[in-house]
């Protein structure tokens, strides 16, 4: 009885404690609880994010408070405000929930650089791997080996072409998961096809890893999943040392990063290396997908990137054909490409639901332009851009695609966005903001790019249903990126005469 009755006493004092601590202090944020301990408003923002906030900026106005899986996360929801949230980064780490998810998803020892395993700063590495002289490399590669995956299969003997007819996505899933591949990893040294095999086979281990990210980034661990957990052993045991002995041009940000590791064993560094696999692909999947989709679907955006196409590669002096050199553009020449610029960042602005957190150092007064609020430590702040996105106000009929919304009157890049009478700086942030801004973005964009570029120059396009409706996005990927389509769509394809 006694112990009973202990138990009980604990539980009130535990539960005193919860409805206390969630007492807001003066200065802070007004608060939206929720009514579930612990959990808060987890599942109301789980279910539509978006409509969630827009809610809660009705009620509250442009700062509020939420508690979401035993977290106080203060959601700034005016993007004139971001630049001043920036300006307090000494009292805000953005590393920290990145580098605890990695390990807890991935599996891997901890790279953060303030627990010792790694030989430098680790995101200064991403940088100087993915930009400047090293993108270079990585985009030769990258358009080597799209143009080895989109052409070898397809290519016969036969002088009619024939159409061929699959989902966009698994299309897409399917091409830009191989060239990724081995852009990053390398070729394999036993033949290509004992490589088409490892490929499929990683494929299918990477669709089963990734359907229950969202899951482990909520926290919950991975032996709960057990054919996912198997999935994820085995995309990490083809990424060890000795089988990437068997690999020949292996990216420099992989080679780095497996020197920089120095204090992790060989299984850690695989599992790191999986970690930058997921980086690679989980958000420019289904952001290839969507840009193709909305070319298609688009009759004026068909036409004017194509024309774009054939204009950039006949500056190049670059000739199609299916069985002589594969088409090769330079940094400047892919730079120079303002209509599929603009097409895809429109289609990132559509399908984007990333969430950019920071998480407080220590207790301090958070100064905005119209107003300071006291933060704790250890509390997260928040920018969900998605709101930005879709804000009428800066995105006139923000829920329709317009290819050109990014081209000035010139057909140059345009810059000039508006809140308010107000100029804005951050307007579109599918890629984060400041020094949480994805390393890859550039890389990501390009790939895109070469993409489009070689299906059209290629193929002939239809979508199977020519009318056929917009899908819906996957709402339970909501604060990881791009969202994928919740269904796929048909199309065909088919080599033109060339």
């Amino acid at each position: 009885m006694d112990k009973w009755m202990l138990k009980l006493f604990n539980w009130k004092m535990n539960l005193c404690g919860y409805f206390l601590e969630n007492v807001r202090q003066m200065g802070e944020p007004p608060l939206e609880n929720g009514l579930i301990p612990y959990l808060g408003c987890a599942l109301k923002f789980g279910a539509n994010p978006l409509e969630f906030l827009r809610a809660n900026q009705r009620k509250y106005g442009h700062v509020f408070t939420c508690r979401l899986m035993g977290n106080y996360v203060h959601f700034i929801t005016n993007p004139l405000s971001y630049q001043k949230v920036l300006c307090h980064g000494k009292y805000l780490d953005w590393k920290k929930f990145h580098f605890t998810t990695s390990a807890k998803a991935f599996g891997h020892r901890s790279i953060d650089p303030s627990d010792g395993n790694t030989t430098e700063n680790i995101n200064k590495t991403f940088i100087k791997t993915l930009q400047g002289d090293a993108l270079n490399s990585l985009t030769e590669a990258m358009m080597e080996n799209l143009q080895l995956v989109m052409r070898c299969p397809l290519v016969s003997k036969s002088k009619t072409p024939a159409w061929v007819t699959e989902g966009m996505y698994s299309f897409c899933y399917r091409v830009m998961f191989e060239a990724g591949y081995l852009t990053l990893f390398g070729k394999d040294l036993t033949g290509q096809d004992a490589q088409k095999g490892l490929i499929l086979n990683n494929l299918d281990h990477f669709k089963e890893f990734d359907k229950i990210f969202p899951a482990l980034v909520a926290g919950l661990p991975i032996h709960v999943f057990k054919t996912a957990h198997h999935a994820r052993e085995k995309l990490a045991e083809g990424l060890r040392h000795e089988n990437l002995g068997k690999r020949d041009h292996i990216s420099e940000l992989v080679r780095f990063l497996n020197d920089m590791l120095s204090t992790l064993d060989d299984m850690d560094k695989a599992k790191t290396h999986l970690a930058i696999l997921w980086a690679s692909q989980a958000n420019t999947i289904p952001a290839t997908f969507w840009s193709l989709f909305q070319m298609i679907r688009s009759p004026e955006a068909m036409k004017a990137a194509t024309e774009e196409v054939n204009k950039t590669l006949e500056n190049a002096g670059q000739k199609i054909s299916l069985d002589g050199s594969p088409i090769c553009l330079n940094q400047m020449q892919l730079n120079d490409m303002p209509v599929l610029d603009s097409l895809i960042k429109e289609s990132l602005r559509l399908s984007s639901a990333s969430l950019n957190i920071r998480t407080a150092t220590e207790d301090f007064t958070l100064h905005l332009q119209d107003s300071s609020y006291n933060i704790r430590k250890d509390d997260i702040i928040a920018f969900y851009p998605q709101l930005v996105h879709l804000d009428p106000e800066i995105y006139p009929d923000p829920l329709t695609f317009k290819y050109d919304r990014y081209l000035d009157e010139n057909g140059k890049t345009k810059t000039t966005f508006y809140s308010n009478g107000i100029k804005l700086k951050y307007y579109y942030m599918p890629f984060g903001s400041g020094a949480t801004m994805c390393p890859g973005r550039l890389f990501a964009v390009q790939e895109i790019k070469q993409f489009l570029i070689l299906m059209l120059s290629y193929f002939e396009l239809e979508l199977v249903e020519s009318q056929v409706k917009c899908p819906p996005l996957d709402q339970s990927r909501a604060g990881l990126g791009i969202l994928p389509p919740l269904n796929d769509i048909e199309f065909k394809y088919k080599f033109k005469h060339l």
